[in-house]
């Protein structure tokens, strides 16, 4: 390793958070041996005392809701009650793992020829998450909840920016009455963390991350034949068709935008609107856009918090001024602020077309792409163009024709009518194309990292 060590810094002021020690190979081997052995435990105890911890973890979740959420704000800038909802959506997210996993990876019984039937969903061993930093909590407990919920042991290799945050999850859990060693923290470079893939007693890798990052991952769990899970962002296309109701568009497609300061996977990002409906919600959008407040994140009145990194605020400028030497125009924001703080301002780009990043690509930041369609069908042809696919959303006052769009031709992974949302813990999350595959929550997630396991009875 060329650098041992690490800081995390507070986009906000600029000054260090922490500083971090890479662990070394042997600790990293010795996190998941440990990991090992707490499954070889946890793995024996039924459903209901799984479940019970796991319910646990909600209290204790809650009892540390204001450490947790202030330290993701200053760790990575998103707005305080934000990180608060956050932490709320990890609780419900434990809640309804504890009530429904018993169910669900229940045993089955079924009628074979001479002889009964049994599938079993038995533990897979240890499952290793690489998990990025734009919601320090929930992206680890997303995966990390279902698999323990299901008998394994789980790995966390964290974004370096909430290194904090993950310790502190390992803590949570710990005292929840998760035994000890079961959840591990790696606090380990890209390099390690190829060993981490190779190492026998790891069964299952996810990742949630770039395309870039996922096809690397992928390639390298495929080598060792271990299965995965990427989930691997988007440039989701939300679509106001003819007969949309244009307050309820706006309004939702402003909010879906700049949730956590526009770095989700699954934010709104590209807005496909028909020529019917083009011109008013460009000046409307345009004019909310113009009115967003940038400030610091733990005040009520701020709208906008500053960016992760400077490197992240400064690859998203660029983009945009690509996309303007490409055709786009600028009607609101697109200039760095002079300021202390990675901040980039609400910003709107118009004449968005294909060649352009912020029609190719995911934009990760408070930009938004308002493209031109000639009709809802034109629209949906330009939604299904892009290389991705994990989100998208349609507003139009024909729900019934919405939801038939949405199920036969959206090819994505998810779909929101007339609505915005990040995610439920009871709908599977994930998507298609360059998005990835495999699905985090719902039934569907709780079965992810589970041996779907075939026992014949003569």
């Amino acid at each position: 390793m060329a650098d041992t060590q690490f800081e995390t810094v507070n986009p906000l002021t600029e000054e260090t958070v922490q500083t971090y020690t890479y662990i070394s190979d042997d600790e990293a081997a010795d996190i998941v041996r440990k990991s090992h052995e707490a499954h070889l435990e946890w793995r024996l105890r039924s459903l209901e005392d799984r479940a019970k911890v796991i319910n646990a973890i909600a209290g204790e979740l809650r009892n540390t809701k204001e450490e947790l959420a202030e330290l993701m704000t200053r760790e990575v800038g998103k707005l305080l009650r934000d990180a608060k909802g956050e932490v709320e959506l990890c609780a419900a997210i434990c809640e309804y793992t504890a009530e429904n996993g018993p169910k669900v990876l229940a045993d089955q019984e079924r009628q074979v020829p001479k002889g009964k039937g049994v599938v079993t969903h038995s533990p897979m061993g240890v499952i290793y998450g690489i998990q990025p930093w734009n919601f320090p909590a929930y992206q680890a407990i997303r995966y990390s909840i279902a698999s323990l919920m299901a008998g394994n042991g789980v790995l966390l290799k964290h974004a370096e920016p909430c290194t904090g945050s993950g310790l502190l999850l390992r803590v949570i859990y710990e005292k929840a009455g998760l035994p000890q060693g079961l959840f591990g923290v790696l606090v380990i470079d890209h390099d390690q963390s190829d060993k981490i893939i190779e190492n026998d007693l790891v069964r299952g890798v996810t990742l949630t991350g770039s395309d870039k990052a996922g096809k690397i991952v992928g390639q390298k769990a495929a080598s060792v034949v271990k299965k995965t899970v990427l989930e691997l962002g988007s440039n989701d296309a939300y679509l106001v068709l003819d007969d949309a109701d244009l307050d309820v568009a706006v309004d939702t497609c402003v909010k879906g935008r700049l949730y956590n300061n526009g770095q989700t996977c699954v934010n709104a990002k590209r807005f496909i609107v028909t020529k019917k409906n083009y011109d008013a919600f460009v000046e409307r959008y345009a004019e909310k856009f113009g009115a967003i407040r940038m400030g610091d994140p733990r005040e009520g009145e701020t709208q906008l918090g500053p960016m992760v990194t400077k490197r992240q605020r400064d690859q998203l400028h660029q983009q945009v001024e690509q996309s303007v030497e490409k055709g786009a125009r600028v009607l609101v924001g697109g200039e760095i602020p002079d300021r202390k703080g990675w901040f980039y301002p609400a910003t709107v780009l118009v004449d968005v077309a294909p060649g352009q990043p912020a029609y190719d690509d995911e934009l990760f930041g408070p930009v938004a792409s308002i493209i031109r369609a000639e009709d809802d069908e034109d629209a949906m042809r330009i939604a299904n163009s892009s290389r991705y696919g994990l989100g998208g959303g349609i507003f139009s006052k024909n729900t019934e024709r919405a939801r038939e769009l949405a199920g036969k031709y959206f090819d994505t992974g998810m779909v929101f009518i007339n609505t915005f949302n990040v995610a439920t813990p009871d709908m599977p999350f994930g998507g298609v194309k360059g998005s990835g595959y495999g699905r985090e929550h719902g039934e569907e997630g709780l079965k992810e990292f589970v041996n779907i396991k075939a026992i014949t009875i003569a």
